[in-house]
């Protein structure tokens, strides 16, 4: 059975301590504390598996495909800029193509050949230009949510709770 010494809120300690648990920079709701017979630690709510460099004061997140890290300020986790792939002008790019190419090229086909104005489906071409233009968003966000792997179920879920008991 592995006994975890916390300091009661207390986390102004500018060093870390491998015995000590800390918030967690995912899901902001769990703890972090250290796997039993591991060198390694995890959070007890969203379950993301973390190491910590305890001379930097440098955690990182070894379960997701990008290396996200945060440095440790005595107090909180802060985000690691020097070591974060960010997504980058080409995925930036992609992505506003990737929303605005099918959404032009439906707009573009309406402007071109306009339905007739006493057709009884004239609503219907803005509405599927909106409705695409959604439906991509909807997508771009999906793959940026699941690339930083950031919890968004379990962080609604979490916020359920909190309101709930309340």
């Amino acid at each position: 059975m592995q006994i975890i010494i916390t300091m009661a809120h207390n986390h102004s300690s500018p060093s870390l301590h491998e015995q000590e648990e800390y918030p967690c920079p995912v899901c902001h709701y769990g703890k972090i504390t250290n796997m039993t017979m591991m060198e390694t630690f995890s959070c007890s709510f969203c379950q993301h598996i973390f190491t910590i460099n305890f001379e930097r004061k440098l955690l990182k997140m070894i379960d997701s495909q990008i290396p996200l890290s945060w440095l440790w300020n005595g107090r909180r986790w802060q985000s690691d800029h020097q070591t974060q792939n960010n997504l980058g002008l080409a995925y930036i790019l992609f992505g506003l193509l990737f929303i605005g190419l099918p959404t032009g090229i439906i707009a573009l086909g309406t402007f071109i050949f306009p339905p007739l104005p006493e057709s009884p489906f004239a609503w219907f071409t803005p509405f599927w230009i909106i409705c695409t233009f959604i439906a991509h968003l909807f997508c771009f966000l999906f793959v940026v949510i699941e690339y930083y792997q950031w919890p968004l179920g379990i962080y609604l879920n979490a916020l359920k709770r909190k309101v709930i008991s309340t």
